[in-house]
C-alpha cells in the first residue's frame, strides 16, 4: 500500500502549485491581450494618419491646380492686353500700369504655387508621429 500511496501523491498536484499555474496563465493572457491592443492602436493610429495625410495632399493638389488655372488665365489676359496696346500704337508697352499689375499678379500666383509645391513635398515625406504612439504605450 505504501507504493500505491506514493504513486497517488506523485500524480496529485499540490494545491499550492495550481493557483500559481493559473496566475501564470492569467498573466500570459493579460500580456498577450495588451500586446494585441497595443498593435491594434498602433495600426489604427497609422491608418488614420495616412488617411489624414492623403486628404491634405489631395486638397493641396486641388489648390495647386486652381492656382495654375489662374496663372494660365492671367497669361491670356496679359497677352491680349499687350496685343491690344501694340495695335493701338502704344510705345513702352511694358511700362503700362495694366501690364505691370498683371505681371505682379502672375508673380504672386507663381510664388503661391511654389509654396504649395513645398507643402505637398513636405506632406509626402512626413511620417506618423512617433511621440504619440510611444506616449500611449507608456501610459498603459
Amino acid at each position: 500500500m505504501d507504493d500505491q500511496e506514493k504513486k497517488l501523491e506523485e500524480q496529485t498536484p499540490d494545491t499550492e502549485e495550481q493557483p500559481a499555474a493559473q496566475e501564470d496563465q492569467v498573466e500570459k493572457l493579460k500580456e498577450t491581450t495588451e500586446k494585441i491592443w497595443g498593435s491594434t492602436k498602433h495600426a489604427w493610429s497609422t491608418a488614420t494618419f495616412k488617411a489624414s495625410q492623403y486628404k491634405n495632399l489631395v486638397q493641396k493638389k486641388i489648390d495647386q491646380s486652381a492656382i495654375h488655372k489662374k496663372i494660365h488665365v492671367a497669361h491670356g489676359e496679359l497677352g491680349k492686353m499687350i496685343d491690344d496696346l501694340r495695335e493701338a500704337g502704344q510705345k513702352n508697352i511694358m511700362n503700362q500700369a495694366g501690364v505691370k499689375e498683371t505681371l505682379e499678379r502672375i508673380d504672386e500666383l507663381k510664388a503661391e504655387a511654389a509654396t504649395l509645391e513645398e507643402e505637398v513635398e513636405k506632406l509626402r515625406t512626413e511620417g506618423p508621429p512617433q511621440d504619440d504612439v510611444q506616449e500611449d504605450e507608456k501610459n498603459e
